[in-house]
């Protein structure tokens, strides 16, 4: 896929396998992945970091063929999943740094270029979620109100 702002191409990554069954190596039951999703959501990680630590700590290939649903459904049905979507978040939490960033250094024209592309990701992806449905049709992106919706 193409990169948004720039007229380069996006770099290939790395996808799971099509195979959706769990592997003979792991034996980890869907009672006990519920109890340790649920644990390491308690412990105030977003859903990707959980996937990580599934993967590397516990030895967990994949969460969806053991419980049945993505990990972010998991999260959902259970009541745990995040108001502000963490794709957007993170988009946010970058806007902030930047003007953070720009406060002390006003001069920087190149990141405020940065700012205003990253913010216009922002404004993209909350009209996809309001389309969606994901967020409320009154939300918006305010960078003075930002800081408390990330935090």
């Amino acid at each position: 896929m193409a990169k948004m702002h720039s007229r380069k191409k996006g770099s290939s990554r790395s996808r799971p396998p099509m195979v959706q069954k769990i592997p003979d190596w792991c034996d980890t039951s869907k009672e006990e992945l519920g109890k340790t999703i649920m644990k390491l959501h308690d412990q105030g990680m977003p859903a990707n970091r959980i996937g990580m630590t599934l993967r590397d700590q516990y030895g967990v290939p994949s969460v969806s063929p053991i419980i049945g649903v993505k990990l972010s459904r998991y999260l959902k049905d259970n009541g745990a999943h995040p108001q502000i979507p963490e794709d957007l978040s993170n988009l946010m939490r970058r806007a902030l740094n930047l003007r953070r960033h720009l406060r002390t250094n006003a001069k920087d024209v190149h990141n405020k270029r940065a700012l205003q592309l990253i913010e216009s990701k922002i404004r993209r992806l909350v009209r996809y979620y309001h389309g969606v449905g994901r967020l409320a049709p009154g939300w918006v992106y305010k960078p003075e109100t930002a800081e408390i919706a990330v935090s």
